[in-house]
């Protein structure tokens, strides 16, 4: 009996001892967000580039001498003498346009032009023949041999003459500027080459009508290659005229150039808060043409 009571009294005190236990704690049903993987500091730049830090931007490669030649009067096209890519200078007949009513107005204008000039000579002899009479009426008059009446005729009968010399003057400069204007007109049906360059496009063809205004030729400068470009504000004023820059292009990019800074723009944008620099490559241009998109490495904007 004394042996069943301290076995209950044992069970007892390990009963109790089990219940005071902590459990470990479970883990909830959710699985928790994975932690963020730890930030890779960014590599230093090479040692070359602290010392000398660059900024790329990129711009288009322009030239200065680039227009588009458009019809300067209506008119039907008669001759095209080049088309694209045909190299030309300054002065070269490109096109010209049927210019016969035009000729026709200028010989009219001209031959108008000889005929008040003819008829102004007429007028100037006319006025020395009564200068005569009137040094010839004068003699008469002082000698008493003629009436003073007849001194004062001869006298404004060379005035009026002097007068219709002015006014056929007058016809004669109204005559000759018609001619001029008439020859500029013809001037107009001749299609030249403002200065030296490649057409790079035609848009007219023979026997076309075209109105003030059409597209003609689209004539194109190929050197010196210039490219715009703008930076930011924060750079302004650490660049300088005649500094020399790096040029490349995505599409040949094993060639490198050198570009000389032109011009810089005094002023700075307010809108974009940037200023305008541009800058003209030197020596050989390589497979670099007009209107393609090249970058320009600038150094030391520090």
């Amino acid at each position: 009996m004394r042996n069943l009571i301290l076995q209950c009294i044992c069970g007892t005190l390990l009963l109790v001892a089990g219940c005071g236990e902590t459990k470990p704690a479970m883990p909830d049903v959710t699985s928790a967000a994975p932690a963020p993987l730890p930030t890779q500091a960014a590599p230093d730049p090479p040692p070359g580039e602290k010392s000398n830090p660059s900024i790329v931007v990129s711009g288009p490669i322009i030239v200065e001498h680039e227009v588009e030649i458009r019809a300067q009067r209506d008119g039907i096209v008669q001759k095209i003498f080049f088309d694209a890519p045909a190299r030309v200078k300054a002065g070269t007949l490109l096109a010209e346009m049927d210019d016969r009513q035009v000729a026709a107005n200028l010989e009219a204008a001209r031959a108008r032009a000889r005929s008040i000039a003819a008829d102004l000579k007429n007028w100037e002899a006319e006025t020395e023949v009564l200068k005569a009479d009137y040094m010839r009426a004068q003699r008469l008059w002082n000698l008493g041999l003629t009436s003073e009446e007849q001194l004062q005729h001869a006298k404004y009968k060379v005035e009026s003459d002097q007068w219709d010399i002015k006014r056929v003057t007058e016809n004669l400069n109204t005559a000759l500027e018609e001619e001029q204007s008439l020859e500029l007109e013809k001037e107009k049906t001749r299609i030249v080459a403002p200065f030296d360059g490649l057409i790079a496009r035609r848009y007219l063809r023979e026997g076309q009508s075209v109105a003030k205004g059409d597209r003609l030729f689209w004539l194109s400068a190929e050197a010196p290659l210039l490219i715009r470009f703008t930076l930011p504000e924060r750079l302004f004023g650490r660049e300088h005229r005649g500094e020399t820059v790096e040029v490349t292009s995505a599409d040949f990019p094993s060639e490198r150039h050198s570009a000389r800074i032109t011009k810089i723009s005094p002023v700075i944008d307010p809108s974009s808060g940037t200023f305008e620099l541009l800058v003209q490559l030197t020596g050989d241009h390589g497979s670099l043409r007009p209107g393609m998109t090249a970058e320009v490495r600038i150094q030391n904007t520090r």
